[in-house]
């Protein structure tokens, strides 16, 4: 049975999602006192374990996924963008921070390989993170190159002419990969324009291309042959 954490869990959209294709959500961080309402009432089993900057990875419970949608507002096209240097988008890195300590922990403890957990990140943001920073698009290398280092410190991410990030893409390590993919919800059902990019890290081989581009059902096609 695979396990998820949430971090910026919300309303809990990653663990509704995780509970739909059979992954159990163990904890959440949120500190909004709506949203931890919404989701103690539909995953009660969910432990809420507040301020993501006040967590230690090596502490939480151990899971196979981590899954967050870090704060938008410094890196969308609609607000100052002060990009990852904003103190809201900036907290993406307490992600990267939970997510190497409780590897660093899992290893401690003896696990080796890709049975070191997590296995997988899973990262979801604005399109406007392809072009935050500066120079432009410098924000979204800053984001592949933190899940890549989490594994291959070595790893040196090389931007695209300009800054101008495709709308999907990859980068393979020796030992990882991330890859991202851009999806409008107006394709899955929600009446809409609402882009955003979904990123997905294997710290434990390339699983991620087989994630966002090995496509096996959408609602209302059959799974291909």
């Amino acid at each position: 049975m695979l396990t998820m954490g949430s971090l910026f869990d919300g309303i809990g959209g990653f663990p509704l999602a995780a509970a739909r294709h059979g992954i159990t959500p163990v904890w959440a961080s949120e500190i909004e006192p709506l949203p931890i309402e919404v989701t103690r009432t539909h995953f009660p089993d969910m432990v809420h374990l507040g301020d993501i900057t006040k967590l230690d990875g090596g502490k939480l419970p151990p899971v196979d996924i981590i899954c967050g949608g870090s704060p938008c507002q410094d890196v969308s096209l609609a607000g100052a963008r002060k990009g990852l240097a904003g103190e809201r988008s900036g907290l993406f890195f307490e992600q990267i921070r939970i997510i190497s300590e409780m590897r660093e922990a899992d290893k401690r403890r003896g696990r080796t390989g890709i049975a070191v957990r997590p296995r997988i990140a899973v990262w979801e943001n604005v399109p406007g993170s392809y072009s935050s920073g500066s120079p432009q698009g410098s924000d979204f290398k800053a984001v592949l190159e933190a899940f890549l280092h989490i594994e291959e410190p070595h790893l040196h991410v090389v931007e695209p002419p300009g800054g101008r990030w495709e709308y999907a893409g990859a980068v393979l390590g020796e030992r990882s990969c991330v890859a991202w993919v851009t999806w409008n919800a107006k394709h899955f059902g929600v009446p809409q324009e609402r882009r955003r990019i979904f990123l997905v890290a294997d710290f434990g081989g390339c699983r991620s291309l087989q994630i966002l581009f090995i496509p096996k059902s959408l609602p209302g096609y059959p799974a291909q042959e």
